[in-house]
């Protein structure tokens, strides 16, 4: 009878190490890893900061000088040509909510800061203006939430914080009632 020395002192030894072993062992870090750099290089590929074409800073800069002069128009013609030459550029996004905000569409300017958000959910312009304009709605809970969401990310000293505050404080913007909605009552009068 042949007895393994490796049984005689209590050790069994191990022959070769199944591959289906292997790979339930290191898969899921293999693949955890993977997925992390898929991510990250992924996100680095995406640009959100600073439009290339020199076209649409110009017209950036035009937008912004007659959104300065309180002509919304020029502004917002400025602005969407911006986005037809660079419409990856989420600042153009923003400064279209921005010129809808002031135009008195709040619902369009909170569709613009949307789009912003979902690409670049901390942009805090985009945060600020969106519950700016949430605030002026009349949605003060909602714009409290962005409030708090601008605190955590860059604190109560931060402008667009303190400028999303100021709103809040503010309240709702006033309704605006057309001429043929307020019909005058008759008056007869006995002379």
């Amino acid at each position: 009878m042949i007895i393994d020395t490796a049984m005689q002192t209590g050790r069994t030894r191990k022959t070769d190490t199944p591959v289906k072993e292997l790979l339930m062992r290191y898969f899921p870090a293999a693949l955890a890893l993977s997925l992390a750099l898929a991510v990250t290089g992924s996100m680095g590929s995406a640009r959100v900061n600073d439009p290339v074409d020199p076209r649409a800073q110009a017209l950036l800069a035009a937008g912004r000088a007659a959104l300065e002069h309180g002509d919304l128009n020029s502004a917002t013609d400025a602005f969407e040509a911006a986005l037809t030459i660079d419409p990856g550029y989420v600042g153009t996004f923003v400064a279209l909510g921005d010129t809808a905000r002031k135009g008195g569409l709040p619902g369009k300017a909170i569709h613009y800061y949307k789009v912003v958000l979902d690409r670049d959910p901390g942009n805090l312009a985009a945060i600020s203006g969106e519950g700016t304009a949430m605030a002026e709605k009349g949605a003060l809970d909602k714009a409290k939430a962005n409030l708090v969401r601008l605190e955590g990310l860059c604190g109560k000293g931060c402008g667009e914080t303190q400028a999303l505050a100021a709103a809040i404080a503010k309240g709702p913007a006033p309704k605006v009632v057309s001429a043929e909605a307020v019909k005058p009552q008759p008056v007869a009068e006995t002379n």
